[in-house]
């Protein structure tokens, strides 16, 4: 028996396609259609979009507050046939989800910014509610500076910008970083047009050094000198001031060239330097507290805002060449006396020595020239004895008067230390 080929018909048409074509899909499955409801059950609204057979849609998909009635029109999203009998599944989320995405992809591409919620966190970010489309923003992108806590920024409508989206694996990244960078640039320009010597405005403080801080006014920064925070003495800004802190400042001087700020705190306060020299009188006697020491002298505060120095030549009658450290310390409340005001040199000197009686002028009243007296000897030195008269005073004699017949040198030599001699 001969051998006999039997062909198979090679076939070309897709089964989908015949499917499709025999129950009347029309190519609109996986698209947004208008349908018609024309029937309601308790469960579900029954829809016709113009194939074959109706389909099924349940109303919880529709929401809680929605009125629904036969004949209503509706957009549906096609999902795909049941089974052979042709039902149709329909879904009202989903056309939701393709009206969303639409409006989306037509922000981003004009772009527009957006409204969402942060409603999560994620690895690297946070998930957004874009009106029903969920958006990954990068942890990057929350904010200009890094935030500790964004829980204030949970939960609430607010403007984003859409940086990139993919409809095939439902990926949406946006930013809200780049619309407070928009918003700040909008801000400085505005701000630099009216920005002007002797404006009052809020910062935030936005860095601190050793010199001063720096002010975010809005999109532009100022610097605030650490002599223009307040009137008093103040050794690092730190001590009154701190990052985040909102202040009101005064602007002292605007270059346009370089649109450098300086700003200044204590100009908001009156000048307690214009009433000074009716406050405090030469020759009067009043209370303050040591606030720096130096080698020339120390700083005592009269009031907020007021200082003057006693030089180290008005701390003591008697110390002499002694650190003023060894005299007074930091924060100690001294009595001082006025000696002399300058306000327009914002200078006012002081004395704490002028406080207690000259032990040398009571010394020369009790101690006239020509007196005996008896003493100790305290020192010797190569030019003479220095005795001790009291406490406080040393007198010295000189190595020419210490005796009529022997030279200096040699009449020094029948002496000792904490001897007691006359003088």
């Amino acid at each position: 028996m001969a051998n006999t080929e039997i062909k198979i018909p090679e076939i070309t048409e897709n089964f989908a396609d015949l499917l499709n074509e025999q129950f009347g899909d029309n190519g609109i499955t996986g698209s947004v259609v208008k349908g018609t409801i024309i029937k309601l059950t308790s469960d579900f609204a029954t829809v016709d979009v113009g194939l074959k057979s109706e389909g099924r849609i349940p109303l919880r998909e529709f929401g809680q507050n929605s009125e629904l009635k036969i004949g209503d029109r509706i957009e549906v999203f096609v999902d795909r046939y049941e089974d052979r009998d042709g039902n149709i599944v329909l879904s009202r989320e989903k056309a939701r989800r393709e009206e969303v995405w639409i409006d989306l992809e037509k922000s981003m591409n004009a772009g527009e910014r957006v409204n969402g919620v942060i409603f999560g966190r994620v690895k690297g970010g946070f998930t957004v509610d874009l009106n029903g489309a969920i958006a990954f923003l990068p942890g990057s992108q929350i904010d200009i500076r890094p935030i500790r806590d964004i829980t204030p920024l949970m939960g609430i409508s607010q403007p984003f910008q859409i940086l990139k989206m993919d409809k095939i694996r439902g990926n949406i990244v946006v930013s809200r970083r780049v619309v407070l960078e928009e918003t700040r640039a909008e801000a400085r320009a505005e701000l630099i047009d009216t920005l002007k010597e002797g404006s009052i405005l809020d910062g935030v403080v936005k860095n601190i050094t050793d010199y001063g801080a720096f002010i975010d006014l809005g999109g532009v920064d100022g610097l605030l000198h650490v002599t223009d925070i307040s009137w008093k003495r103040i050794n690092h800004p730190a001590e009154v001031l701190s990052v985040g802190q909102t202040i009101k400042v005064q602007v002292i001087k605007f270059n346009e060239d370089n649109q450098r700020i300086s700003l200044g705190m204590k100009q908001l306060e009156n000048d307690p330097w214009q009433a000074v020299a009716d406050k405090f009188e030469v020759g009067q006697i009043y209370n303050g507290n040591v606030t720096n020491i130096t080698d020339y002298g120390a700083f005592v505060e009269l009031e907020d805002g007021i200082e003057g120095l006693v030089h180290v030549s008005e701390m003591s009658w008697t110390s002499k060449n002694v650190h003023p450290g060894k005299i007074v310390s930091t924060s100690q409340e001294v009595e001082v006396k006025v000696l002399e005001v300058d306000p327009e040199k914002r200078r006012i000197s002081l004395g704490i020595k002028q406080c207690t009686p000259n032990p040398w002028a009571a010394y020369v009243e009790e101690h006239a020239v020509g007196s005996i007296i008896e003493g100790k000897i305290k020192n010797i030195t190569e030019f003479g004895l220095f005795v001790g008269l009291s406490d406080e005073i040393d007198g010295m004699i000189h190595l020419s008067d210490i005796s009529w017949d022997k030279a200096g040198e040699e009449a020094v030599k029948d002496y000792t230390k904490g001897q007691d001699i006359q003088a």
